[in-house]
């Protein structure tokens, strides 16, 4: 992890100031300010759902390349939160995508091989993301609707009132909501 600084001097700006700097001018030194205060976090989430450490690095680098081009899109009121799902929502899609791009070396013996019952592509991601679309699809119309927003488009809580015409508190309320339902239904979905 030599690559990850942690100044104090960095700590000391904030968030906010640097987002807007940025955002001004199109400067990345700001978004570069930005992004070290969080970068052993955001190393921890890709490390934690992609298990391997040179990947982890690679996606740290991707997931700062989308800022560069979320930030100046996306009205961002708590940032370390937002990095967050930013971070975690980059390594599923990763996981997604590697999952579906797997191959397999087909050997002349591959016919013959009476070991060979089945291809076992770590199917636990592919059926937890699977569950997950299914609970999704379970919700009430207006928890689906801001969940997905906020979580899946990483829309802010004021882009999702401005798309759906819910009011901000209603949001609030089917998005914490919604999280609630879309949990339960998974656990209960997962254990089968």
């Amino acid at each position: 992890m030599k690559f990850i600084k942690n100044n104090a001097k960095i700590q000391e700006q904030d968030d906010t100031a640097l987002i807007t700097r940025y955002r001004q001018s199109g400067d990345l030194e700001p978004l570069g300010i930005l992004y070290n205060k969080y970068m052993h976090l955001v190393f921890g989430v890709c490390l934690n759902y992609l298990k391997d450490e040179e990947q982890s690095k690679d996606a740290v680098m991707q997931i700062f390349e989308e800022l560069v081009v979320k930030l100046k899109i996306h009205e961002v009121q708590n940032f370390k939160s937002w990095l967050h799902v930013l971070s975690r929502n980059h390594c599923l899609m990763a996981l997604r995508k590697n999952s579906k791009n797997t191959t397999v070396s087909l050997e002349d013996t591959f016919v013959e091989n009476t070991d060979f019952v089945h291809l076992d592509i770590d199917d636990t991601k592919e059926t937890k993301l699977t569950v997950m679309e299914k609970c999704m699809e379970t919700l009430p119309e207006e928890q689906r609707v801001s969940v997905d927003l906020f979580y899946l488009q990483e829309k802010c809580y004021k882009e999702v009132a401005d798309i759906t015409g819910y009011d901000m508190l209603k949001v609030k309320s089917y998005i914490q909501n919604g999280k609630r339902n879309l949990k339960i239904c998974i656990e209960k979905n997962s254990g089968e």
